[in-house]
């Protein structure tokens, strides 16, 4: 029997480690917000280093904070030191054609340091105001506790080696005094998008020390498909995945080759599983040099799709669904189409049609496909609450990637 090899990735492994880190931007003039993905150990904490752009040259007044989610704490009992902190680096943009200022921060630093594990929640505010958020940022501290092996398997309820992806974890609790099932919940994200992401309370067997989630039809995910790619490091020439650069009224234009709906045959080519790099060439610092420039999508299709909407998907628009990332159709060309103003560098990409009604979740299948041998990201997050506790304590995390064989 076919099945998807897995890699697992043991608690004992944390560094550089990379796991679910969700952005949100509230602010059209905040772009290219990105965060160094990795989860941060109680014990030792690494900061993350968190960095955005602000589309002019003024000078602007940000304050960041940081709260517990899930928490019935006060901020004195899981935060040390200060309760805010102005965000003071920065450095305007030199020779470009928009201006824009960078801004960069680590946190945690000196001035506040997390004393429990769990998932938090940094907000950026703008003068001073709290009520002013412009950006945020989930991450997650963990004290490794828990044992957790998992794989992915394409034999799963629905079909087999088909469209689907079967996640199976297995955890040793031998660490803790779980009294009771209730007090475990499992999370479990693909690709670092929260559209999908599961939350199980219940496992499917339970044994001594050992909570097995096994043939769970909440894990069975869409393989989708690999990601579209582009390669933006130049204004000269174009890179790959891009038909032609130009510049026109001030600006610099990326036209991308047309995409295709899939033809239902998946082909094997590697990806960065949504993620982006900031690059450009001829250039000593992209953070400040690196040019903005309208990235302009197509997708022929026949006919629109009337029962929902299609989006561009990536961590370029911090796989999130909005307006920004919202796809138009255009009945003379016979295309969905979008452009949007990315930064120069290296770019993956999705097409995501979600449909109407809270219970349709978002899809690859209309247009891109979904296969078994995809190769995904899943990140594990397992969170222990036991009686009479008060806040979500994260007690394992864990990375597996599926592979075709």
């Amino acid at each position: 029997m076919k099945k998807i090899a897995f890699i697992l990735i043991f608690l004992s492994v944390f560094t550089g480690m990379k796991a679910q880190t969700h952005v949100r931007v509230y602010n059209e003039q905040i772009r290219t917000m990105r965060v160094e993905r990795r989860v941060l150990l109680l014990d030792e904490q690494e900061p993350l280093s968190i960095s955005f752009d602000e589309m002019s040259h003024d000078v602007h007044f940000y304050t960041y904070t940081v709260a517990m989610l899930h928490s019935d704490l006060m901020s004195s009992e899981y935060l040390q030191g200060f309760t805010t902190k102005d965000i003071t680096e920065y450095e305007h943009s030199m020779n470009t054609s928009r201006e824009y200022t960078h801004y960069r921060f680590e946190f945690p630093n000196e001035d506040m340091h997390l004393t429990k594990s769990g998932q938090y929640l940094l907000s950026i505010y703008e003068d001073g105001d709290p009520e002013k958020v412009v950006a945020e940022v989930e991450f997650c501290v963990v004290e490794p506790l828990v044992k957790i092996a998992a794989e992915v398997r394409a034999n799963t309820d629905i079909e087999f080696n088909g469209r689907y992806q079967q996640v199976d974890v297995d955890l040793n609790t031998a660490a803790l005094n779980v009294r009771d099932p209730n007090e475990l919940t499992l999370v479990v994200t693909q690709n670092n998008r929260s559209d999908n992401t599961v939350t199980l309370h219940q496992p499917t067997f339970v044994e001594t020390n050992r909570y097995r989630y096994i043939n769970t039809k909440a894990l069975i995910f869409e393989g989708g498909n690999e990601y579209h790619h582009f390669d933006a490091f130049s204004c000269f020439y174009a890179g790959y995945g891009i038909d032609r650069v130009f510049h026109e009224m001030g600006d610099y234009h990326v036209m991308l080759f047309p995409d295709e709906i899939t033809k239902g045959q998946y082909i094997h080519q590697f990806d960065s599983d949504g993620r982006f790099v900031v690059n450009a060439e001829r250039t000593y610092d992209a953070d400040t040099e690196a040019e903005y420039m309208w990235v302009h999508w197509t997708l022929p299709a026949e006919k629109p799709w009337f029962d929902g909407a299609l989006y561009v998907g990536g961590e370029l628009f911090g796989n999130e669904m909005n307006l920004r990332n919202r796809m138009q159709y255009d009945a003379e060309t016979k295309c969905y189409w979008l452009t949007a103003l990315v930064k120069q560098g290296g770019y993956d990409y999705q097409y995501w049609f979600n449909g109407k009604g809270t219970q349709n979740k978002t899809t690859t299948q209309r247009a891109d496909g979904s296969y078994w041998q995809t190769e995904n990201e899943y990140a594990i997050y397992v969170y222990w609450r036991p009686f009479g506790a008060r806040y979500d304590r994260l007690v394992g995390v864990s990375v597996i990637r599926s592979n075709a064989l």
